[in-house]
């Protein structure tokens, strides 16, 4: 069976990317799905949410052909949950490519010996409009965009939807959105409300049910290097992550 290969893609940084990656990929593995996460932001903090180890073969080393992706993928601690670890160098990725062929293309070539290998592969993009999130957005069926519940999201939302507009026209025609996932929510901002009201009146579609709240536990959990569900199993945003791993499974 083919791995479903989802990204989760936002050029705004500080939006809950690497936190819904890392979360949804955990609470995937808890329905027994096997699932590979890869760290393509050169910040690296999918790797450390996850207790990985960065002095092994990472996804910059896979693109650059040092290693096959095989060869880089770690175990993690957590069962059914894979890792590709993330690299500093991958922020000088746009410069390296710039003048190769087919450069949006490199990503999908040296991932395409793992499409048979897991349930789903999860990418954390980085939190920019470069080559390297092209690359992304050329290898991924499904896109999944984590929106704060704020005023300037709904802007950014709109370059958002052009983007993979234009990705479908010239890169991937066979991209699809998978949903739109609110988070950081908080019931007593009213703000916070009136973006989710708005957001599902324009893309009732589109829209995820599952909102993931504002919460200090998933604040908490990456510095223990533990997604949500094995810090505090019993927090509402470990609930919320379960939720959305079934819509996903559901839409996916």
């Amino acid at each position: 069976m083919k791995s479903k290969k989802v990204i989760f893609y936002n050029q705004k940084g500080g939006v809950g990317k690497t936190t819904s990656a890392v979360n949804l990929g955990s609470a995937l593995a808890d329905l027994n799905k096997k699932v590979l996460l890869i760290d393509f932001d050169a910040q690296c903090n999918l790797t450390g949410a996850v207790s990985g180890d960065l002095r092994k073969a990472n996804i910059y080393q896979v693109i650059v052909g040092q290693v096959p992706a095989a060869s880089a993928v770690q175990s993690t601690i957590f069962k059914n949950l894979y890792l590709i670890p993330g690299s500093l160098d991958v922020a000088g990725l746009s410069i390296e490519l710039v003048n190769e062929n087919n450069r949006e293309y490199f990503l999908k070539t040296v991932l395409e010996p793992l499409d048979e290998d897991y349930d789903y592969i999860l990418l954390d993009c980085p939190p920019s409009l470069g080559l390297e999130t092209m690359n992304a957005l050329a290898w991924a069926d499904y896109v999944i965009i984590p929106l704060q519940c704020e005023y300037l999201a709904m802007e950014g939302l709109n370059l958002i939807m052009r983007t993979i507009s234009n990705v479908k026209k010239s890169l991937n025609p066979n991209i699809k959105i998978l949903g739109i996932l609110f988070t950081m929510y908080s019931k007593r901002a009213l703000l916070n409300q009136q973006v989710v009201e708005d957001i599902s009146q324009f893309f009732p579609e589109l829209v995820f049910k599952t909102i993931i709240p504002r919460s200090v536990r998933i604040s908490e959990a990456p510095s223990h290097g533990l997604p949500i569900n094995y810090y505090d199993k019993s927090n509402n945003g470990s609930k919320a992550f379960a939720e959305l791993a079934k819509e996903v499974v559901s839409r996916a």
